[in-house]
């Protein structure tokens, strides 16, 4: 059967008021990704297990690595959360000594967020402790299955991004699914700094 064809198959089931194979694919998926992001969450809960970070302050420093300083603000639209949280999450890793507080040049009400030292040497301990079990337990998995993965999570990002804002944009007009980050708004209260619990070492 053609391409062309099964567009035709797919048009004459969802007239008929039943789902296409691609929307009952689509389905599966959104079906799988709440369970899936509080499986992804606990596991990485039990990852942190001893180093005084929660799975949200292993999300920022995550980010602070990838993308470098940034404001509350700009981590939260990154991160594609409210500020308070982030907010919280950035206080308790001041304390932990985790990450600091400095003047913005751009800004002077938005205060720059930056990996310590110690922050940087936590991350890159549990990022390099996951990696070595995802290889393990995903070996199967081929690196086209992989890409395939990425392209359908992040248009589904995307699209599910735009319903929430209420806006609606062709796939041509999409760009980066990242944050731009480009502005800043409220800044953070430092908080007095403790000793750093640091990630556990790759296994």
């Amino acid at each position: 059967m053609s391409v062309n064809e099964n567009h035709a198959e797919d048009a004459k089931d969802t007239d008929g008021g039943e789902s296409s194979p691609t929307e009952e694919l689509l389905d599966g998926i959104l079906r799988r990704l709440w369970p899936l992001h509080r499986t992804v969450v606990r596991a990485v809960e039990q990852e942190l297990a001893g180093t005084g970070m929660t799975a949200g302050e292993h999300a920022l420093l995550d980010a602070l690595r990838a993308e470098g300083p940034r404001t509350v603000p700009q981590l939260a639209r990154g991160m594609g959360l409210d500020r308070q949280p982030v907010q919280r999450w950035v206080n308790h890793a001041i304390e932990l000594g985790l990450v600091v507080s400095a003047p913005n040049p751009a800004h002077r009400r938005s205060s720059l967020i930056h990996l310590t030292d110690d922050g940087t040497a936590a991350i890159r301990g549990v990022r390099e402790s996951e990696a070595a079990e995802l290889r393990q337990r995903l070996a199967d998995l081929s690196a086209e299955d992989i890409r395939t993965a990425l392209h359908v999570l992040d248009r589904l990002g995307e699209e599910f991004r735009q319903l929430a804002d209420g806006s609606r944009v062709t796939p041509e007009e999409t760009g980066s699914c990242g944050s731009s980050g480009k502005s800043d708004d409220n800044g953070i209260t430092p908080t007095s700094s403790h000793p750093v619990h640091k990630g556990r070492p790759a296994r």
